[in-house]
C-alpha cells in the first residue's frame, strides 16, 4: 500500500493523480496505523520548513516516519518533504527529520544578476550516478521547480541529481530507502511520470 502522507502541507491531489496515472493506487492518511501498514510512503509538501516541520510534529508524525525509514521502507520527499527529510533549514529553526545528512541554504545572487529568487519553473536535471529515480540515458530531463532553498549534503555519495541555477545544486538524493527530489514531478508532465513509475516499482 502505497500512503501519501497528509499533513495539511501539501498538494496531495496533484500527487495522488500522478500516481493513478503511473498505474499505481495510493491511499492518503495521517494516520499512524496507516502509515505503519504503508509498502511505500510520499512526503509532499508545499510552504515554509518550520511550518511543515510543526504541522509533523503536532500529529506526532517525526518518531513514526524515522522508524518506518529504519526498517526500510521506500520513502520519497518532494520539494518542501525532500527538505524535511534533512537535518534542517536557514528558514527555519526545527530540526528536520534527520534522515539525509543535507541543510538548506537560501540561494543568493547579486543585486544585478539575472537570477530570481524563487527558483520557479523547468529546469534540466542531471543524474550523478546509477539509481532508482532518475535512469541515467542521454535524454535530456526536465522538471518543474519552485524552491528558494538549496541543499548542502555532507556526504557526495547521497547526491543522486544536479540542477544548474546560478550554481550546480543537488536536485535529488537519497540515503538507503529515503529518497528526495527538490522538483516537483506531478507537475512535469512526462518525466514527472517517468520518476513516479520508477519509484513505484522499488
Amino acid at each position: 500500500m502505497i500512503v501519501i502522507v497528509d499533513y495539511e502541507c501539501g498538494n496531495i491531489a496533484s500527487v495522488l493523480n500522478m500516481i493513478r496515472k503511473a498505474g499505481g493506487d495510493a491511499t492518503v492518511s495521517g494516520s499512524h496505523e496507516v502509515i505503519q501498514q504503508a509498502s511505500k510512503l510520499i512526503l509532499p509538501g508545499v510552504g515554509a520548513y518550520d511550518q511543515g516541520m510543526s504541522h509533523l510534529h503536532a500529529k506526532q508524525l517525526p518518531a513514526i516516519l524515522q522508524a518506518r525509514a529504519a526498517a526500510g521502507v521506500p520513502l520519497l520527499g518532494i520539494c518542501l518533504g525532500m527538505q524535511l527529510l534533512g537535518l534542517g533549514s536557514e528558514e527555519g529553526k526545527i530540526p528536520g527529520l534527520g534522515l539525509i545528512a543535507a541543510r538548506f541554504k537560501r540561494f543568493v545572487f547579486n543585486a544585478d544578476s539575472a537570477m530570481r529568487i524563487p527558483h520557479v519553473g523547468w529546469n534540466t536535471v542531471y543524474a550523478k550516478k546509477i539509481n532508482r529515480l532518475i535512469s541515467d540515458d542521454q535524454e535530456e530531463k526536465r522538471y518543474y521547480f519552485d524552491h528558494s532553498y538549496y541543499a548542502v549534503c555532507a556526504h557526495e555519495e547521497d547526491i543522486l541529481a544536479t540542477t544548474e541555477y546560478g550554481h550546480g545544486f543537488p536536485s535529488a538524493y537519497s540515503r538507503e530507502s529515503v529518497y528526495g527530489v527538490q522538483f516537483h514531478p506531478e507537475k512535469s508532465h512526462r518525466f514527472g511520470l517517468s520518476l513516479i513509475k520508477q519509484f513505484l516499482d522499488i
